[in-house]
């Protein structure tokens, strides 16, 4: 099987910078923002989310992860 990439990492980065700031301008600030991702991946994702959007946001934005069976584990952490 041949593998190919779908987008470069500067692609993924532009798209996740575009996520983060369409995130921003949805919720009219940074001020109620709070990103939670489910493991693995979406707590991964929501960590790149929340470095991107601690260079846009006037304060560190929480970042933490929740169990998809109902419980919250909620590790919030500043950027």
């Amino acid at each position: 099987m041949i593998e190919r990439a779908v987008l470069q990492g500067a692609d993924i980065t532009r798209a996740l910078t575009r996520i983060a700031h369409e995130i921003v301008e949805q919720s009219r600030g940074a001020d109620d923002i709070v990103l939670l991702g489910i493991p693995t991946r979406g707590a991964f994702l929501a960590e790149r989310l929340g470095v991107i959007l601690a260079g846009i946001a006037p304060h560190p934005i929480p970042v933490g992860t929740i169990d998809a069976s109902g419980e919250m584990n909620i590790a919030a952490r500043n950027s």
